[in-house]
């Protein structure tokens, strides 16, 4: 049997908060009023870069701290002109044919440049500061009738009429289309790894978005999910330098000021996120691979995973995550332009130059079976 060519593997980043260029701990965030300003000159900057990285998208993230991402990325999408943004937002905290209006207009604003990440919440205290008062598991069936909604919207086949536990919609309809060259619908990635995550992915998304682990324990939950049709990607974090020594120099220079371990104690007590407390469990192993670094976790936070290596070790690794069926990466890394640019100046070339090799070997073998 003829085997299937693999996508080349897609690098995300996550865009720089207000003020933000090294690591600022998840716990610190609340109290950092930058935050929860826009800075376009710097942030636009920071898209022409990612730009010329290589970079395929910015993740506009989503919170109680930060600015609403749809208007953000309105704004930056409409100084660029190539960069593609994930588009945080949490279901349950608007009507779905509300949300579905603003991302059809947001699509005709910048050309249908975006996806979008849907996270059912992580924080219990957070969520009643919006309203929302659901548990783990019902949140998760609420934005699987969420998104069954904007389906609907999008599939343009007449009015939209849903009846659910948590929706209602009658004869609903939007003059405003989705807005794109490429798609008919925006990507969607399902963040979770908890069964309902995985379901609800597979259900309604295009691509199954998880914390970080070492590749082994990846493969099982990768190689079945990407089998059924779906991208899986990982959120982690990147310290390149030109030797291993000078990688893992960088990576203990960045926890040598901070002291928010305490407080990113009390918040991992307080979530009710499976994937969060398993990160931070994860963490109590340092290094379980040679590049695999879970020192910052309990610092910064679960998304401070980090690959820290040399260029070549970090491109080894991520073909590893390739043979585990992840083909998407949402990246940070700190400073955060500096370690972009030398990852699209450095990395990045080498994981192309590695899968072009991957795809001639696999094509090689598949003529002579």
């Amino acid at each position: 049997m003829k085997e299937t060519l693999a996508m080349a593997l897609r690098f995300h980043w996550r865009l720089p908060f207000g003020g933000e260029t090294s690591g600022w701990a998840r716990a610190a965030q609340e109290d950092l009023a930058a935050i929860g300003l826009p800075d376009l000159d710097a942030q636009i900057h920071f898209c022409h870069r990612a730009e010329e990285s290589g970079i395929d998208s910015l993740l506009t993230d989503f919170g109680f701290a930060k600015p609403d991402p749809i208007l953000l990325a309105a704004a930056l999408g409409m100084a660029t002109e190539k960069i593609n943004f994930i588009v945080a937002y949490r279901s349950g905290l608007l009507s779905p044919t509300t949300f579905v209006q603003q991302l059809n207009t947001l699509s005709a604003l910048i050309g249908g440049r975006f996806s979008l990440n849907i996270v059912a919440g992580y924080s219990p205290q957070e969520q009643r500061s919006y309203g929302d008062f659901l548990s783990h598991d019902e949140r998760y069936e609420r934005t699987d009738e969420f998104l069954s909604v904007c389906h609907a919207f999008w599939q343009r086949n007449g009015a939209v009429n849903f009846a659910g536990k948590y929706y209602r919609i009658e004869n609903g309809k939007l003059s405003t289309p989705f807005v794109s060259s490429e798609r008919a619908t925006p990507e969607i990635f399902i963040a979770g790894s908890s069964p309902p995550a995985q379901k609800l992915a597979l259900r309604q998304g295009t691509c199954w978005m998880r914390l970080a682990d070492i590749p082994e324990r990846i493969r099982p939950d990768g190689l079945r999910i990407s089998a059924q049709g779906i991208d899986v990607g990982l959120r982690l974090s990147v310290i390149a330098r030109p030797t291993r020594a000078e990688a893992r120099d960088a990576a203990a220079a960045l926890l040598a000021d901070l002291d928010t371990k305490e407080k990113e104690k009390e918040f991992v007590t307080s979530t009710d996120s499976s994937s969060i407390k398993a990160t931070y469990a994860l963490a109590t192993e340092e290094w379980p691979t040679q590049t695999f670094w879970t020192g910052a976790v309990p610092y910064i936070g679960p998304t401070a995973i980090a690959l820290v290596g040399t260029p070549a070790e970090i491109a080894d690794a991520f073909m590893e995550y390739r043979d585990a069926g992840v083909s998407q990466f949402i990246l940070s890394g700190w400073p955060k332009l500096e370690e972009m640019t030398r990852f699209g100046r450095e990395v990045l070339p080498l994981v192309r130059e590695k899968e072009a090799l991957a795809e001639q070997s696999l094509s090689h073998g598949a003529s002579k079976s």
